[in-house]
């Protein structure tokens, strides 16, 4: 059993991952607090998934639009410095939604562009932090580890966020969710400060700029077949069930006449089975194994978001969306852990990017149109058709799946 717990978390023997991994674990709290508060502010404000899916599609759009350009000059830009100067802007924006919050004149418009903003900062933030873990974990062989203990961290704070949310809404209004979100990205500063971060080698600009290098990115994307192909499919299953958590407020007051601690139960299962999906990964799983659970993946996301349907209570379909919760992380950790394995170091800010603009720009396409579907057939049977396209693309990814891995491993990358 010792060498069990070792083989769990032997990422954190890295002093720089320890840091990291103490500040986001209280700064993720405060994010999925503002997460719940985003979503039920704007349920009580509008009265419409329309306008739910509206600000999802704010909250991360500007992501994908500028991820591109972002991930060119993250890779030109110290890692470090940049992830530092993010964390700031973004307690800055949990600020202003706090103080409209308290002083009561929230609008679902200050939801809208305030999430905006805040999609800005994760364009840069995103590519950054990723790629910086290959400097806090100094030993290669332990980040598919650092990785999924990472994805294990926000889905602890994704149980636990929605549940504490859930009761400062009762007790003391959604104002303080946004505060207390932005007193925890102090944790997350003062850990990055304090760190001992070996100097980053500067990659001086090319001559053919930042749209060239995104050229560049995008070619050895597609000259990877096996990293274009997990991309591919992170892009679909994100826009068609990565949005699930959009509509989770009209299901909850909808389908299922609750309120704040209906959706806090909602939204707790399906961050309890990405927890045990991140753990299950951080647990040892092997490189090669990991296309196929990808594969898997999108199959079970699809089946839970079209069993839905069957739910006739909250508790019926709070383990649905526990196999919901688990695919999509299992999905996203893998696809993240491939990645960050085969990519070369010095096209990694731009191929993030890419997995940064995968990951943003579906959510909040599929966010908009689910939103859009909802008012027409109800938020449950949209979830369900967005379940049957994921399921399509899963059992597509999986009968191509051979091919691309002997097509990757035949320009020499061994994974």
């Amino acid at each position: 059993m010792p060498g069990h717990g070792l083989k769990l978390g032997r990422a954190l023997r890295h002093r720089n991952f320890r840091l990291y991994f103490t500040g986001q674990g209280i700064s993720l709290i405060g994010t999925w607090l503002t997460r719940f508060a985003i979503g039920y502010a704007t349920y009580v404000l509008s009265h419409s998934t329309w306008q739910l899916g509206l600000v999802s599609f704010f909250s991360q759009a500007p992501t994908s639009l500028i991820a591109p350009i972002a991930g060119a000059l993250v890779d030109r830009w110290n890692r470090h410095r940049t992830i530092v100067i993010t964390q700031v802007f973004a307690l800055a924006q949990s600020s202003a939604l706090a103080a409209f919050a308290i002083t009561g004149t929230l609008t679902v418009w200050h939801l809208m562009v305030l999430g905006a903003i805040q999609a800005v900062i994760n364009a840069f933030d995103m590519p950054a932090r990723q790629s910086f873990l290959r400097q806090m974990v100094e030993d290669r062989a332990d980040l598919p580890n650092a990785i999924a203990l990472n994805s294990s961290l926000f889905n602890g704070a994704r149980i636990a966020g929605p549940t504490i949310a859930a009761a400062l809404v009762s007790l003391v209004g959604i104002g303080w969710c946004f505060a207390i979100d932005a007193a925890s990205f102090l944790a997350v500063i003062v850990s990055l400060v304090i760190m001992n971060v070996p100097p980053q080698p500067v990659r001086p600009p090319t001559s053919h700029g930042v749209l060239g290098e995104i050229r560049d990115g995008l070619r050895y994307v597609y000259g990877l077949p096996l990293v274009f192909g997990l991309l591919l499919l992170l892009t679909v299953t994100s826009t068609l069930g990565g949005a699930y958590a959009s509509l989770l407020p009209a299901v909850a007051g909808d389908t299922f006449g609750g309120g704040a601690r209906e959706l806090g139960w909602l939204m707790g299962a399906g961050g309890a089975g990405a927890l045990v999906g991140a753990l299950y990964l951080a647990n040892g799983t092997k490189i090669a194994r990991l296309p196929a659970i990808a594969a898997r993946c999108g199959i079970w996301l699809g089946a839970g978001l079209i069993a839905l349907e069957l739910a006739p209570s909250v508790w019926i379909a709070v383990p649905m969306l526990f196999v919901v919760g688990l695919a999509i992380i299992v999905m996203w950790a893998a696809t993240n852990t491939l990645v960050q394995t085969l990519v070369d170091d010095a096209m990694l800010g731009r191929v993030m990017s890419l997995y940064a603009m995968a990951f943003f720009a579906g959510a909040p396409i599929g966010a908009l149109v689910e939103g859009a579907l909802a008012r027409v057939v109800g938020p449950i049977h949209a979830l369900a058709l967005a379940g049957v396209g994921c399921l399509a693309c899963g059992l597509a990814f999986r009968r191509a799946l051979p091919r691309l891995e002997a097509r990757t491993r035949a320009l020499g990358v061994t994974f």
